[in-house]
């Protein structure tokens, strides 16, 4: 059995300007899913996030919702793991650097290190690491 994947539908404003944002901390794009209005996001073999222009998020809604403006609201955190603290630096470093901001103060527990940042369209990223030893006993 394959192993399951998820795909996160995010909506943009500049699918142009969201796929240089994600290449600059570090992801690639995957051509066969992505057009002009969207780009397919590859964070792993198992994770991607869809970017898709708001005309074309809109098109997938159900009827008479609205597309959330994440630089208002929060309706969803994506967070990801990091194999270490240097890599949760270095990814959300690299978005800060590449025009990200910052969404709240680091996570600093004996077990677990987390930076978050908001991608161009005001999306909520975490990042974080766990001591292994710590999740396991």
């Amino acid at each position: 059995m394959a192993p399951q994947m998820i795909f996160v539908n995010l909506p943009v404003k500049n699918v142009e300007a969201s796929k240089v944002f994600f290449s600059k901390i570090g992801f690639s794009s995957n051509p066969q899913f992505s057009d002009e209005t969207t780009a397919c996001v590859v964070i792993s073999d198992t994770i991607f996030v869809m970017l898709l222009e708001e005309p074309k998020f809109k098109s997938f809604m159900a009827p008479g919702k609205e597309i959330s403006d994440a630089t208002k609201t929060t309706e969803v955190m994506v967070t990801l793991s990091a194999e270490s603290r240097d890599k949760v630096d270095e990814l959300a470093n690299a978005a800060l650097a590449a025009g990200g901001s910052p969404a709240k103060d680091p996570l600093l527990m004996d077990f677990m290190y987390g930076r978050s940042f908001a991608d161009l369209d005001g999306h909520h990223w975490e990042v974080f690491w766990m001591d292994p030893a710590a999740a396991h006993g």
